[in-house]
């Protein structure tokens, strides 16, 4: 079957910092899809709304639970990437959800958690199988969530995608190292690389979107992060350098 896709898509990563209160980062989350109706995709960093407040897992959860049902109702011809706090069972996870058209697409629990911010203590790990490409209307994509950027066999796992959404919550002392990564991926892939990172004091920022070559969008001094997606520019790449 062929694929049919765009010539190019607009799209904005998020720079934005968690407020304490939850509801404060959902009201801020609205309004910018609001503000930004001509984005195709819109990409919030990991745990936006509630950011890691383990002392409160289950209160996290249950807003996050919440949010996401109004987030389905809202979202329409968008595609929105972000990853909640949830509970699975008698365990929470971090989950990335993809919403378009009032559903949610895709959803992939974080496979790689950080130890040394004790990701593993409070959440359950997602299964390594689920990092895998998928297609919306003709294009595909892959989800890397923050420290799963560093692995290269789940990079050889989304080989293929033509857009790569990374929501992160990657700390300052490790900026470079984000930055050349997530270059890095996008060359490596032939793809684009959306980063959408947390712009706590205490985190990196970053938040880029970066092309097949390597050309970097970012501006650290701004909530919202605006450019194209040229697939022509894809196509153009796997064409001139053919990995086989």
């Amino acid at each position: 079957m062929i694929r049919t896709i765009p010539k190019n898509m607009n799209v904005a990563v998020l720079n934005l910092p968690s407020a304490k209160r939850y509801q404060e980062n959902f009201d801020r989350l609205l309004e910018i899809l609001k503000e930004q109706k001509d984005k195709q995709i819109i990409v919030a960093p990991e745990v936006y709304l509630t950011a890691y407040d383990y002392e409160h897992l289950s209160t996290a959860a249950m807003f996050s639970a919440k949010a996401l049902k109004l987030l389905k109702q809202e979202v329409n011809e968008q595609i929105v990437v972000l990853t909640l706090i949830l509970e699975e069972g008698d365990t929470f996870v971090n989950q990335a959800v993809v919403i378009h058209k009032h559903k949610i697409i895709h959803k992939q629990n974080k496979v790689k958690l950080f130890k040394l911010g004790d990701e593993d203590l409070y959440l359950a790990a997602g299964k390594k199988k689920k990092v895998v490409p998928f297609e919306i209307e003709g294009v595909k994509y892959a989800i890397l969530i923050c420290f799963e950027l560093r692995f290269k066999d789940l990079w050889k796992q989304i080989e293929g995608a033509d857009i790569v959404l990374i929501p992160a919550r990657w700390g300052l002392l490790r900026k470079k190292q984000l930055e050349i990564l997530s270059a890095a991926l996008a060359v490596m892939n032939q793809c684009y690389v959306l980063l959408s990172n947390s712009a706590d004091i205490d985190m990196a920022s970053s938040s880029a979107i970066i092309s097949p070559n390597g050309t970097v969008v970012m501006d650290d001094s701004s909530e919202v992060v605006e450019g194209v997606v040229d697939f022509r520019e894809i196509k153009k790449m796997r064409r001139y350098i053919v990995m086989d």
